[in-house]
């Protein structure tokens, strides 16, 4: 025995969409229901547990079994569910790995990271489709596990019962069996089918490392989520109780009613969007304005990061499963699940720690009376929620402009290089040489920084006019006329850059038409098996299914593929040399903050977001220590300049 493929039906009475696996599997209702097992690649068998038929020793031995490799698409569900149920059946079958109490991920892979490795869709039934696999995922699958695998609504008819067993509906029970069957077999059909195109062991490594994080989770401080959830509600009721009586409205939460009655009052409104209520702002009369400003404030409820907490945190008090690796399958880089750590409101306010022990005590009166806005405050917590266990520490420590890095390397434009080598604002550089004076971020020509600010940010990928007015360049102060001759003076003050974009162009559709390897710098391109792939300094790749060549709406030419797009669906996208260059340098920044783990592997990373790590660590560690270490160029990447800052907090926060 080799390989185990595995899938498993399971019951839980916690919605798996809200609390994720591991607040599934901690439920007291939670068990297997059905254990479908490949051995190495053979005929499925389908255990029966829910009817006492449990796997053979010699199967649930294997689980255990560091030599013997188990893969599952979304491997992780699987893992983390036979993790709980082997604790609970056969404990001594879960020794546990670096003090966590789950399955070694070591001794797994994911089927479904392989699909995104080589541009496939996430889910199960939409690889399949797309790879047109003969065995398809059963389509009343969905209807099959609600009925078997969530609680039912007692009633007359069904006995009062809670729970649908097999027996209620054997048929049904038949086809569910040939269901989990099923999944077992287009999860091995996939790996057939990508077998030429197999995942390096590199990456292997660092999905172990990315189940690690998942499985130690970070702690949430339960006391402050819990009395957050009740302010904001106190606060809801107080704003809407005051729009009523300014409004006359029945529901001053409706977007349809509020419009109509600034209408009534003179003022027109397309949306009441945020931005759009801070412009119509500015030309309210101080009757309309308070009613807005009422609006920011209930748009402003923290109340679903706070219920996705309550929601996901384990019996120890700590969030798990907040991380999809290969979540975003262009670059590589991970995406968030649950709470969503990356899109997390800033904390601008002074006093954290009095706002904080306020909402943690309760005191609903002066934190309103300290305060204009509790829902502002309540979203400044939001991060503060996260704390470290007890007698710990977190060090917060982030790449300082990582992306801007990565592209001044592999595009060789020197004088940003040197920039960052002497540790010089790269703002106050960018503006200087796109102006020519001298800039100081707080000296001469101070106010030129802002400018050069907007460009770095804006226009590194390509972007133009359109893509300054969408980074906010107009609310920055900038005029319309101001826009293209700023894109102008950064193109011609980054002009290796400008090239590089079009080299990567010219060298995607040569290896597209010429079916051989081009380069361009450190990066290579080649078409094989109809899939471009595009190879990294790391050596892991990117990969653009079906690419083709064709006329775009400039009478030009655009390089399309087919591939996940904004609405989630699989279509073709078209693209150009700055869109592949923006994917090649986050991929890049992606792999250096793998390094970074890798360097920084014998302390307890809890949660990373973006560019940035946050570890609990003992109140000895050194902040600087950590920083350096994560700043440790790769032998794959030699010279490239990075930094890291850092800074230390006894709960989460933005410095």
């Amino acid at each position: 025995m080799n390989t185990l493929s595995i899938d498993l039906e399971t019951k839980s009475g916690a919605d798996i969409s809200k609390c994720g696996v591991y607040r599934y599997a901690e439920d007291l209702d939670f068990d297997i229901l059905l254990f479908g097992v490949s051995v190495d690649g053979g005929p499925v068998t389908v255990y029966d547990i829910a009817n006492g038929e449990l796997p053979p020793d010699e199967i649930l031995n294997a689980l255990a079994d560091g030599s013997i490799t188990k893969r599952a698409y979304n491997a992780s569900f699987e893992r983390v569910c036979l993790s709980y149920w082997l604790r609970r059946n056969r404990p001594e079958l879960v020794p546990g790995y670096q003090g966590l109490p789950y399955l070694d991920p070591s001794a797994w892979q994911c089927t479904m990271v392989w699909a995104a490795y080589n541009g496939l869709p996430l889910g199960l039934e939409k690889a399949g489709a797309v790879l047109g696999l003969e065995e398809q995922k059963l389509k009343e699958g969905k209807d099959l596990i609600r009925y078997f695998c969530c609680p039912c609504r007692p009633t007359k008819s069904n006995g009062g019962r809670t729970w649908n067993q097999p027996g209620h509906d054997p048929v049904k029970w038949e086809r569910f069996k040939e269901y989990n069957a099923r999944d077992v077999q287009v999860e091995l059909q996939i790996r057939e089918r990508l077998k030429n195109f197999p995942v390096p062991e590199k990456v292997w490594h660092e999905y172990e490392l990315d189940q690690e994080i998942n499985d130690r989770g970070i702690r949430v401080d339960r006391e402050l989520v819990k009395q957050a959830l009740r302010m904001d509600e106190l606060s809801r009721n107080e704003l809407v109780s005051r729009m009523k009586e300014k409004t006359g409205l029945e529901n001053p939460n409706s977007v349809t009613q509020l419009k109509a009655h600034l209408a009534e009052k003179g003022l027109e409104a397309e949306s009441l969007g945020k931005k759009d209520v801070a412009a119509l702002l500015k030309d309210a009369d101080p009757e309309l304005s308070d009613v807005l400003k009422l609006r920011q404030q209930l748009s402003k409820s923290s109340v679903k990061k706070y219920q996705a907490m309550q929601d996901a945190v384990c019996e120890d008090g700590r969030c798990r499963g907040m991380f999809q690796f290969y979540g975003a399958n262009r670059s590589g880089r991970w995406s968030g699940r649950l709470v969503q750590l990356q899109n997390l409101p800033q904390n601008h306010i002074p006093d954290l720690e009095t706002a904080r022990a306020l909402v943690k005590a309760g005191d609903y009166e002066t934190l309103n009376l300290l305060y204009d806005s509790v829902p502002g405050v309540l979203s400044e917590l939001i991060r503060t929620a996260f704390i470290p266990a007890e007698g710990m520490k977190f060090v917060v420590a982030d790449f300082a402009a990582i992306e801007a890095r990565v592209l001044s390397y592999l595009a060789g434009e020197e004088w940003r290089t040197e920039v960052f080598h002497e540790g010089r604002d790269i703002y106050c550089e960018s503006a200087s040489r796109m102006f020519g004076v001298p800039v100081e971020k707080h000296g001469r020509n101070s106010h030129l920084r802002q400018k050069g600010k907007i460009a770095e940010l804006a226009l590194g990928y390509g972007g133009s006019v359109g893509a300054l007015k969408s980074m906010g360049a107009l609310d920055m102060g900038l005029t319309e006329e101001e826009l293209q001759p700023l894109v102008n003076l950064w193109r011609e003050s980054n002009p290796k850059i400008t090239q590089y974009w079009w080299d990567v162009d010219a060298a995607v559709k040569e290896a597209i038409i010429q079916k051989t390897e081009t380069r361009v710098g450190d990066i290579t391109f080649l078409v094989k098996s109809k899939v471009l792939f595009i190879t990294l300094p790391s050596g892991r790749r990117l990969s653009y299914v079906k690419p083709r060549i064709e006329p775009n709406q400039y009478g030009g030419e655009s390089v399309t593929y087919m591939g996940i797009d904004g609405t989630k669906h699989w279509s073709r996208i078209e693209s150009f040399g700055p869109k592949f260059v923006e994917n090649i340098v986050q991929a890049v920044s992606r792999d250096l903050l793998v390094n970074a783990m890798k360097n920084l592997g014998w302390y307890r990373i809890v949660a990373h977001v973006h560019d940035e790590l946050i570890i609990e660590c003992k109140p000895e560690a050194n902040t600087e220590v950590i920083c350096r270490k994560m700043s440790e160029a790769p032998s794959w990447l030699p010279g490239i300049e990075l930094r890291a800052d850092g800074y230390e907090c006894g709960f989460y926060q933005k410095q």
